[in-house]
């Protein structure tokens, strides 16, 4: 499989997931500003919509959209139990965290990354992705993560929206829960490797 991504975007959550899954794969660099990727491939002719994650599989077909690559690469590993088996009430529960996180959290915060974003909006965003934190930071009160007591694909979603709170101002001190969550997810070897791969020159 190739994971098509771009470092500080949303494609770290199937990133993390596929690291986790043991699975083989290969993660290709999309530079979104001119649309190429690190193996020289115009990155519209994979994803016609024009954004990561992309992920081609070994019969050429590619999937895109992060939460469907999150419940795929889950479920392609049963084994490591990033999502329960289909059908189960824990499985539902995981893809409600993943359309939460996606719908509450990730699409909320996207205009304070935005520069012509007027200040009064960016306030209003702010102050709604805080009260959305507030919610998850109780229900992970007693816990250590969203599902169950081991990490799921929708961990490696939360753990990346929250990943961008330097970014964008937001000390996570406010959410000890967030704030302990946070810290546990990013001392995992699995998501270090990641984060590391990420972060190394193009």
């Amino acid at each position: 499989m190739l994971l098509y991504y771009a470092p500080g975007t949303c494609s770290l959550a199937s990133h993390i997931a596929l690291q986790e899954s043991g699975l083989p794969y290969q993660a290709v660099r999309v530079n979104l500003r001119d649309k190429r990727t690190s193996d020289g491939i115009d990155f519209d002719t994979i994803n016609r919509k024009g954004y990561v994650p992309a992920l081609k599989l070994s019969n050429g077909e590619v999937l895109t959209e992060g939460t469907v690559l999150l419940a795929y690469i889950g479920e392609l590993q049963p084994t490591r139990q990033l999502i329960a088996a289909p059908g189960t009430l824990e499985n539902y529960r995981v893809r409600e965290w993943l359309a939460f996180i996606g719908t509450e959290l990730h699409k909320p915060v996207s205009p304070l990354f935005n520069p012509k974003t007027p200040e009064v909006m960016r306030t209003i965003q702010l102050e709604a992705f805080r009260t959305r934190l507030r919610f998850v930071n109780e229900a992970l009160a007693g816990r250590q993560y969203l599902v169950g007591d081991h990490l799921t694909v929708a961990d490696a979603f939360l753990f990346t929206v929250l990943s961008w709170h330097e970014h964008i101002h937001l000390d996570l001190g406010e959410f000890p829960n967030l704030k302990a969550f946070y810290e546990r997810v990013r001392a995992r070897p699995t998501v270090q490797t990641v984060l590391k791969a990420e972060a190394a020159p193009a």
